[in-house]
């Protein structure tokens, strides 16, 4: 300003500053708020320094140009004493609008620490009922399979019993028949070695003779129980068509491997093999087969093993729940909250700098029209005026002369 002044001639430089007074020291307080923003001894510091006081420092700049660039004016108003109530109430809504961003502020804080305690709550109770699921788990299992053990259903531990047994089986019979089978392919086929494949074909294809053979013995008790006896004649006839080609093909062999002193004794290994095919068919029965044949029979046919008004129970225990939707139904209801009041947030961070914002304006609207345009504080958002029914509201429209 001094430069300023110094450029107009000698003579006039005196008028120059006594008009210029009034905003004369407002570039030198300017160039000081500068150097406190600019000079910080930390970051920490400087932070502090721009978010609690840079907008009300601009506010009282611009109030103090307003104010003082207001004087020139004087002379030339009509209304002098309304203006300077409004300028007076200009300053009195700068204040409040200073003591409503600082404790804006603090609402904010207070908001965003509330979104970050919910979350480490939901965290918190999530993390916990893990641990504690985690911790009761082994005891939930041995509750859960005690009571499917013991209640009405399908025999889980038979089924599983009688694959494995049916797999033990066709391995066995696969490891003595393999040889032979081996044999009678390469003549038939005229090659050196059987093929690859071999093994594994003949394992399932004993493996479904060795089901088959369970399955017939279920049919064959399953027909005397219903008393069809037209029934029961026909497995009778299966079920010794099928013991004598097991006993044929597949235990004589198995007696010749293990017994080889009564190999030459054809009468005596049929003999033998029939009463091993009997004791195993009756020990495998009696123990576990006759309990999971009809679940492996069930399960090849599709067929439900239980009534539907037995499976409704164990349906509704396996549609219970699972332990994690308790926090994610709470957490949820949480956000849905927090969403519901989005609106109110988003006026809790634009509230504080637009009422600092609203206080420059009114300040150059009473420097420019003697009214301020803004009724500060704003209870909301929707209580901010649009720039057009702003300015259809001030009329500002020169006066017509006589």
């Amino acid at each position: 300003m001094e430069e300023i002044i110094s450029s107009f001639p000698q003579h006039w430089q005196d008028i120059i500053g006594l008009l210029a007074a009034p905003i004369s020291w407002l570039p030198r307080m300017q160039h000081v708020l500068m150097e406190f923003f600019l000079q910080s001894p930390s970051a920490w510091v400087a932070a502090a320094k721009y978010v609690l006081l840079l907008l009300p420092a601009l506010l009282g700049v611009a109030a103090l140009w307003c104010t003082q660039l207001s004087i020139y004016t004087l002379p030339f108003r009509t209304g002098r004493v309304h203006f300077a109530s409004a300028m007076l109430l200009a300053w009195w809504d700068a204040a409040r609008a200073t003591w409503l961003y600082w404790i804006g502020l603090v609402r904010c804080i207070g908001v965003a620490c509330g979104w970050v305690l919910v979350f480490l709550g939901f965290l918190v109770r999530l993390g916990v009922e893990a641990v504690r699921q985690m911790a009761m788990m082994p005891f939930m299992m041995t509750g859960r399979m005690a009571q499917r053990y013991f209640q009405p259903g399908v025999p889980w531990v038979a089924f599983v019993a009688l694959v494995l047994w049916c797999v033990l089986e066709a391995t066995v019979f696969a490891h003595v028949l393999f040889p032979m089978v081996g044999d009678v392919l390469t003549r038939l086929a005229e090659t050196p070695e059987p093929g690859r494949l071999t093994g594994p074909i003949l394992f399932m294809f004993l493996l479904l003779l060795v089901m088959g053979s369970f399955a017939c013995v279920q049919a064959l008790i399953d027909s005397m129980r219903t008393r069809q006896f037209k029934y029961v004649a026909q497995m009778i006839v299966v079920e010794l068509f099928v013991g004598f080609f097991e006993v044929m093909f597949l235990y004589r062999e198995i007696v010749v491997t293990f017994i080889p002193q009564i190999a030459d004794q054809r009468a005596g290994t049929l003999v033998v093999a029939t009463c091993g095919w009997m004791a195993v068919r009756g020990l495998t029965w009696f123990l576990f087969a006759q309990y999971g044949t009809p679940p492996l029979m069930a399960l090849i046919s599709r067929r439900p093993l239980v009534p539907r008004e037995e499976m409704l129970p164990a349906v509704a225990a396996m549609d219970a729940p699972a332990w994690w939707e308790g926090p994610m139904r709470d957490f949820r209801r949480e956000t849905e909250w927090l969403h519901s009041a989005s609106d109110r947030l988003l006026e809790y961070f634009a509230l504080p700098a637009l009422h600092v914002a609203a206080a420059a304006v009114n300040f150059a609207m009473v420097l420019v029209a003697s009214r301020p345009v803004f009724n500060i504080p704003f209870k909301g958002l929707d209580e901010i005026p649009e720039s057009r029914s702003i300015l259809s509201g001030l009329h500002l429209q020169p006066r017509k002369t006589s």
